[in-house]
């Protein structure tokens, strides 16, 4: 239990670096701190596929949704219909994706990816769709520097993670057995 707090402490510590990154960089990463931060434990942190995959996913959902802002801003007008069409694209290539590779790639690494464009970028988009150019390189960068941080800062908790994972499965896997 204590590793755990002083694993977990770790993760604070990145949270607090990456804001402080933010200010070194010229970056305003103050907005997005946390969503990057969680959102990368999660890649980091989930014990299904490799990280590598993970990662693959993560990025994949990434360009996704951000081609999705694309295509909305420069071709689709904005109306809650045309945001409609950008949303179920936006999954339907994440789902397609996920299948091409035979899973390889998860599905919700991918969304994860997608998430954190979205959460990064919706507020200033609906705000000035017409300032995409400009703006979404801007909420990209910040987005994807603090998930980085959120992913090295789990790889501190993973392996604890995934043999405590595997340790609960087994044993709940001997009570099934005995019951």
């Amino acid at each position: 239990m204590n590793s755990r707090v002083i694993k977990g402490a770790v993760l604070a510590v990145f949270g607090a670096l990456t804001i402080a990154f933010g200010h070194l960089f010229g970056l305003d990463l103050d907005q997005v701190a946390l969503l990057g931060i969680t959102l990368g434990a999660v890649i980091g942190l989930v014990p299904d596929r490799s990280l590598v995959e993970r990662l693959l996913g993560f990025a994949a959902g990434f360009v996704i949704a951000y081609v999705g802002y694309a295509l909305r801003a420069g071709v689709l007008p904005d109306t809650d219909t045309a945001q409609a069409v950008a949303v179920f694209g936006v999954i339907i290539v994440a789902m397609l994706v996920s299948v091409a590779t035979g899973s390889r790639v998860p599905l919700w690494a991918i969304l994860v990816g997608g998430a954190a464009m979205v959460g990064a970028y919706e507020q200033t988009y609906a705000a000035s769709p017409s300032l995409f150019l400009t703006d979404a390189p801007t909420a990209a960068t910040t987005v994807l520097l603090a998930s980085a941080m959120g992913v090295v800062g789990s790889i501190l908790l993973g392996e604890e993670i995934v043999e405590s994972r595997h340790r609960e499965e087994t044993s709940r896997h001997r009570d099934e057995v005995s019951a």
